[in-house]
Order: structure tokens, then sequence, then C-alpha cells
């Protein structure tokens, strides 16, 4: 196969460990990733569309990346998904920018069960970003990583106070223990659906804790290299 899934990036300076769809080495086909400047997280994770000039300099990356060969997009962050639909108008190949944008197959994969979602940020979600990915507010299970020190204190802040280390540890621990606790408080929960790009290292100790199914950016990632490689 030749091409690759071009993955926008957000301007952050916290570690991209494996499993993190900002690391390229978490991926088993080509990628490549292009970092939006000034897109950073406090920019981004908010509920609501980010300036006209980060808007521009998204849709610039997008279509680099399609010039170069890009078979598809997806991004390293889901609250990207307010504006999914201009940066898929923008290219010719398909783009898949959130994670939260696979909630109405998943919701029809698991006959329908209440979902739950993992995310950077409750409140931001909460705020605006599930209307914008289409998703009712009031249909899904929502918790956040913003009160976890470990998670919030190295990649909800700015560059420049940015770590360059993670407590992976904390933050295994933090978003197992969210995950397990929504499974207590709904019993019939189907799955999970991982907002953020910075989970996915931990998908695996959900699944172990909780037995139920999580998918994230990078599943999205691979759909989009299964379907349009050539």
């Amino acid at each position: 196969m030749t091409g690759f899934i071009g993955i926008l990036m957000l301007d952050t300076a916290f570690p991209r460990v494996l499993g993190d769809a900002g690391n390229s080495d978490s991926y088993p086909f080509p990628v490549r990733l292009r970092i939006v400047p000034g897109a950073g997280s406090r920019n981004i994770v908010q509920g609501a569309r980010p300036d006209a000039a980060l808007v521009s300099a998204f849709i610039h990356a997008a279509r680099a990346l399609e010039a170069e060969g890009a078979v598809g997009l997806v991004s390293t962050c889901g609250f990207l998904v307010h504006i999914q639909n201009e940066l898929a108008a923008a290219l010719r190949i398909p783009v898949i920018v959130s994670a939260l944008t696979l909630y109405p197959s998943l919701k029809i994969a698991l006959a329908g069960k209440p979902i739950g979602i993992l995310t950077a940020s409750q409140a931001s979600l909460m705020a605006g970003t599930l209307d914008a990915a289409g998703i009712d507010p009031r249909s899904v299970h929502v918790a956040g990583m913003q009160d976890c020190p470990a998670f919030a204190e190295a990649i909800l802040c700015n560059k420049a106070d940015q770590p360059d280390s993670l407590d992976c540890s904390a933050i295994e621990a933090h978003c197992t223990a969210l995950a397990s606790d929504m499974v207590a408080q709904v019993p019939d929960l189907g799955g999970f659906v991982l907002e953020c790009g910075n989970l996915p290292p931990y998908a695996d100790a959900i699944r172990a804790a909780t037995g139920r199914p999580v998918f994230g950016i990078l599943d999205a990632a691979a759909f989009l290299w299964q379907g349009s490689a050539p």
C-alpha cells in the first residue's frame, strides 16, 4: 500500500507516549504528523468552535497533508469535532477528527445500550461539544480527566507550562477508576468512547477493569486506512 493517514496535532510540549494519537508508533500503518502552530490545548479544549484564524490554520495543514498523499485524516483532539464538517468539506479525502463521530455506529453496534464517554474536560464537552457532534447530552454518561493532576497539569495547561514527562501510572489509575465507577452506576453500559487522543494508551486497562469495549481515534484512523489506502 502507498499513502498514509494524516494526523493533525495540537501545538503541545508534553510527551506523546506509545498509544497517544500524536505518536506515530501508535499506528500499524504509515502516518504523518502535522502540528498546527498556535493550537494549544487551552485554545481547543472548549465547548465552542476555535477562532477563525485557528480554523484556517487547521484547514491549511489538512490540505497540505492531502497534497502530500494522505488517504485519510484524523486528529489528536476530539474537541475538533466543532470543525469536522468544515475540514471534510475542504478536502477530497475522508476526515474523522474526533472519536465522538463514532458514537452513532457504536450505539447501533451495542444494541442501543448506554455509552460512556471519557473526556479531557467534562465541562467543555457538556457545554457544546456533544451538540456539535450530534450527540444528545442526555443520552450519554460522561466523566472527565480535569480533576486528575497528573493529566490536567501536564495536558490542559499552556504549552510553556507543560512537563517533559508524564505520570502515566497516575493517569491510568484515574481514568480506570472513572470508567469503573461509571459501570457501577450504569450496569448495562455497553462500552466507552475516548474523546481525548491522549487516553488510548490506557484503553487496555479500562477494558480489563470494566469488561467493556473501548473505542478511540486510533480505531477511526484504522477504519480510514483500511477503507482508503490503495
